[in-house]
């Protein structure tokens, strides 16, 4: 059974929109635990394909792609710079792509 956070979750990566980024954070937030960063990382590792999220959206407090290269960050990138994203090296400018859903 799926718990309610992880429901709340799951509809707050879908609502993401094309061009914007959320943080791990913003999205805890969101779902009512402003704590839960890493519990927001799991959900989404373990439901973007189940429920096809839009998961490259997602990245760390900083502003950061939190992939390794080899290991998705090369994706990552590339799908959000086809969204019109500017990636610099592994860095996104919060201040012009997150998503202001407050």
């Amino acid at each position: 059974m799926i718990s309610e956070f992880t429901k709340r979750v799951i509809e707050i990566i879908k609502q993401i929109p094309y061009g914007t980024v959320a943080t791990y954070g913003q999205i805890a937030t969101l779902a009512g635990n402003n704590k839960a960063a890493r519990q927001v990382s799991r959900i989404l590792h373990s439901s973007s394909d189940k429920y096809d999220l839009p998961w490259h959206r997602v990245i760390n407090s900083q502003g950061r792609i939190s992939l390794r290269t080899g290991d998705g960050f090369e994706m990552q990138k590339s799908m959000l710079e086809s969204e019109g994203i500017q990636v610099i090296k592994d860095r996104i400018d919060l201040t012009i792509f997150q998503w202001k859903n407050m």
